[in-house]
């Protein structure tokens, strides 16, 4: 499981807490209209994505020192084994970043010190998921 980020002037003082919870799907929203669209990522995301978004945003809320929505409807987040079925290759994990990156930028509620706090995490959690070599 990977921690909440407290990175904060206050323990009470979270990222979701500055974030809050209708950026945060302002943000999601903005992430699966380009991963839709994204060449490299299409072929492992489902058609439709509306629970795929609602999985990710419950993740991040908890993941952000917010609500633990993803535990409370769908149990341990176990991201690794859950990613496992497909092949993520480094090409993809950047794919992804890129899109978040993107999203971010396109969410004008979002702060650039917020936005890149939450992308240094992301980032760390795109490596890990990587299970499959690039294509010869």
């Amino acid at each position: 499981m990977t921690a909440p980020l407290h990175l904060a002037a206050s323990p009470e003082e979270t990222l979701y807490s500055r974030i809050g919870p209708a950026t945060l799907h302002d943000l999601v929203t903005r992430f699966y209209g380009l991963v839709a669209q994204h060449p490299e990522l299409i072929p492992i995301f489902p058609a439709d994505l509306s629970l795929t978004a609602r999985k990710q945003e419950a993740f991040l809320s908890g993941l952000l020192g917010g609500p633990p929505l993803y535990h409370q409807e769908f149990g341990p987040p176990r991201l690794r084994a859950r990613h496992l079925p497909f092949e993520i290759t480094p090409t993809r994990a950047r794919a992804w970043l890129s899109c978040m990156n993107a999203a971010m930028r396109r969410t004008p509620d979002l702060k650039p010190e917020d936005a890149a706090e939450l992308f240094a995490a992301l980032t760390r959690t795109a490596a890990a998921m990587v299970n499959t070599p690039e294509p010869e």
